[in-house]
């Protein structure tokens, strides 16, 4: 498990966003406070507060891939 703080700023990033972690076949939980989310539900997304970062949190160990593919989300 990996985590990583994200940050999602309008409705076209989460749609990129959705699309993006949609391809990858192991969970993805997008954490807001104390609500956990399915990172690949677009409903999900808008249902938590956008204007703070969140927290992603991917089931597996690699994630190299994921990286890549989200890195204009990922918060240095």
């Amino acid at each position: 498990m990996k985590e990583f703080s994200i940050r999602i700023v309008t409705i076209d990033d989460v749609k990129k966003f959705v699309s993006t972690v949609m391809t990858f076949d192991y969970d993805i939980d997008l954490i807001s406070g104390r609500y956990a989310i399915d990172a690949k539900s677009i409903m999900g997304i808008f249902s938590v507060d956008l204007s703070k970062d969140l927290k992603l949190v991917a089931h597996t160990d690699d994630t190299a891939e994921l990286e890549s593919a989200i890195g204009q989300f990922i918060v240095k």
